[in-house]
């Protein structure tokens, strides 16, 4: 039947070839037969000598676990689809590691995708992908779960499924192929990538994990009752995982969707996001890893609080992670003691969206800063919000650690634009924060930006380089040196679904790019300050096909495929990311179709079309988004909600949540025994 055709993602109007949508570029017979469970190491061990960076493979880190095979009945292989020294340290993969791993009846072990000069040789050698736990065969595990933090992730999911011999479209397997799972941020529109995963959870993932691992286990202990189907039906019957074979895909004429609907009578019309409350009862990381690789965050980080009600319209985990949920003051030094005892790191990240935002961040901060003070353990903030910051916090933080920059997010160049956004910041207010800065003795400052947001003009671009030349002349002026620095880091806007602007056009990249040109002329011609400005900016190419990947629906699956084929790897990877190659995939892919690469980007939507996404219950209401869209456009801006009246988002009310602050009560904590640190080490040394 290799001429035969197949319906792809239950889309009405589409039939394709499934040996152009299938066929493999690994010769799957190349993968040695081994027991299940059984480590590939000694196979991969041979190919180290011959790449770059090997001890990224290796696995063995303090904190790690590697449970045994037989003595688990459901058993997970968790990947950050990118490098280890970017997946390594990301705490949501960490996270669910240790909470399957506490399970008596379950395993996890992590994966990461493996760079082009092994996976050549893997494909050479018939090595299947592996994890860096017991280097088992992904191949061999139950289920595969991928946190997307980016859909840039999504040709290195393809990768990682096809060393494993798993097949990529998910209706070709069977009973002995993993069940793919997504979630992270990026999963909140799984359309483009529907028809590879089987799953896909939206929300906190600490207790789905569990639900999908009690019905794997209850499935599997009665038989295996309906095959994969019926293992895949169990879990859209819960109404809080997303299983796309079970929802078909309907188009008018013109492209825009007609509806998405179950095909099954016992299957939702909606899923629903899960959402975590208390926080306090998930005391997670537990066990931190410690890398022996280089990784992008040398540090223990600590999420404080989860959510984000400040609304800005820009901001998709903002939106969906609603509501605002804070960890106590004690939890929180709990958590950091334990961590710290078990980890030796010399660094405390304290973690969220917005972490000075937090209710009790100042008594935090003090009391670590306190309990801390005579070690060399220091504490920080990934960046802080113009109108949070104080010089007291901001010196609490830098007490055992040296003052290096401070990072602020304006977002927008001018007044205008960030009342578009939402970001009440106001141009005294920067002037005065930064200020305060210099005169407490920082040097550095660091200022991020957007181009490309709605309704921007150039004049509101142009106007970041007078709100850096302002900063740069009070800094000079507050502390009488000219040693001031400022760094403006500018981003590419892609508008994301679950957001006030997921119905926006987004600006195309040869404007995008123009309109970075003029910024970087007119900071460079500055002869008084311009010296002083630092401007880092990527093209707009990349966020074109970012945009793509973000508000795609069914059909993107097949650009995925092609640029995939053509050779795409790490897409979020400057050095790898080939904008002509994605461009050239498209056109091929969607040759046949209505649509193309600016009807899904550059196109602004109206209210009446059925988005790819509007099946997915992020628990905002679709008629408050809108709202919201309309008074961006008209320039309101929208006060955070955890200090306001309700502004019936529909978060609370529709997912039976709450907004979680303080105050607890606690102002002062007990000052601990601080001992050695990482007693693992410390008894394999004296062993």
């Amino acid at each position: 039947m290799a001429g035969a055709n197949l319906k792809v993602g239950g889309c009405g109007e589409r039939w394709v070839s499934s040996r152009s949508m299938t066929s493999p570029s690994i010769d799957r017979s190349s993968l040695r037969p081994h027991e299940p469970g059984d480590s590939v190491f000694d196979r991969l061990e041979r190919l180290l000598p011959l790449i770059t960076k090997p001890i990224q493979y290796i696995g063995g880190e303090v904190n790690a676990v590697t449970k045994s095979w037989s003595e688990a009945e459901v058993r997970w292989a968790l990947m950050y689809p990118d490098a280890y020294e970017v997946g390594a340290p990301n705490q949501g993969v960490q996270i669910l590691y240790e909470v399957i791993n506490e399970r008596d009846d379950a395993l996890a072990e992590r994966t990461y995708a493996v760079w082009p000069d092994l996976e050549a040789l893997m494909r050479e050698h018939g090595v299947p992908q592996f994890t860096v736990d017991g280097h088992r065969a992904v191949g061999d595990f139950d289920l595969l779960g991928l946190s997307f933090s980016t859909e840039l992730g999504y040709t290195n999911m393809l990768t990682a499924l096809d060393l494993a011999g798993i097949p990529l479209l998910a209706v070709e397997r069977d009973e002995s192929h993993p069940v793919v799972v997504a979630g992270g941020h990026a999963a909140f529109n799984p359309e483009p990538i529907a028809d590879f995963v089987d799953a896909a959870v939206l929300g906190d993932g600490e207790e789905a994990v569990l639900l999908i691992t009690d019905i794997v286990r209850d499935w599997k202990r009665a038989g295996r009752p309906g095959g994969r189907e019926g293992l895949l039906l169990e879990l859209a019957r819960t109404g809080s995982v997303y299983v796309p074979r079970f929802y078909d895909v309907d188009h008018l004429e013109d492209g825009r969707i007609k509806r998405v609907a179950p095909n099954r009578p016992d299957v939702p019309w909606r899923v629903r996001k899960h959402t975590l409350m208390d926080l306090d009862e998930w005391a997670y990381p537990k066990n931190p890893l410690v890398p022996l690789a280089e990784t992008v965050h040398e540090r223990m980080s600590v999420e404080i609080f989860r959510g984000c009600t400040r609304g800005c319209r820009f901001c998709q985990a903002g939106m969906i992670t609603r509501p605002v949920r804070e960890r106590s003051i004690t939890s929180i030094a709990e958590i950091v003691e334990n961590g710290l005892q078990r980890t030796g790191y010399e660094e405390v990240g304290l973690l969220s969206l917005s972490s000075a935002d937090h209710s009790e961040i100042a008594d935090i901060a003090r009391n670590l800063a306190d309990r801390y003070e005579d070690s060399q353990t220091s504490l920080s903030l990934p960046s802080t919000r113009v109108d949070a910051f104080n010089v007291d916090l901001a010196n609490e933080l830098s007490r055992n650690g040296r003052r290096s920059g401070l990072t602020f997010a304006p977002e927008g160049g001018s007044e205008r634009m960030r009342k578009v956004i939402n970001k009440q910041v106001t141009e005294e207010d920067l002037i005065r924060t930064v200020t305060t800065a210099y005169a407490g003795g920082w040097r550095q400052v660091k200022l991020y930006f957007m181009c490309g947001l709605p309704t921007e003009t150039d004049d509101d671009v142009l106007q970041i380089a007078t709100l850096a030349r302002e900063v740069i002349r009070a800094g000079r002026e507050a502390t009488g040196r000219r040693d001031i620095r400022c760094t403006v880091s500018i981003g590419g806007f892609v508008p994301k679904p679950h957001t006030p602007f997921q119905w926006a056009g987004q600006l195309d990249h040869e404007t995008t790019d123009a309109r970075l040109r003029k910024l970087r002329d007119a900071i460079r011609s500055d002869r008084e300050y311009g010296k002083s400005i630092g401007l880092r900016y990527h093209d707009g190419k990349p966020g074109i096909v970012e945009g793509l990947l973000s508000r795609g629906d069914r059909r993107v699956g097949r650009v995925i495929l092609q640029a995939w084929r053509d050779g795409a790897r790490f897409d979020g990877w400057s050095e790898h990311f080939d904008f002509d190659r994605w461009m050239s995939a498209a056109a091929t892919a969607l040759a046949d179709d209505v649509v193309d690469v600016d009807w899904f980007t550059t196109r602004e939507r109206q209210r009446t079309e059925v988005l790819p996404w509007d099946h997915l219950d992020s628990g905002l209401d679709v008629e408050w988004l809108w709202e919201d869209w309309q008074d961006a456009l008209d320039e309101v801006a929208v006060d955070d909600c955890r200090w306001t009246p309700c502004f019936d988002c529909g978060v609370c009310d529709q997912m039976d949540t709450e907004i979680q602050v303080g105050p607890t009560g606690v102002v002062d904590l007990p000052m601990p025994g601080v001992g050695p640190r990482n007693p693992v080490l410390a008894d394999s040394t004296s062993a």
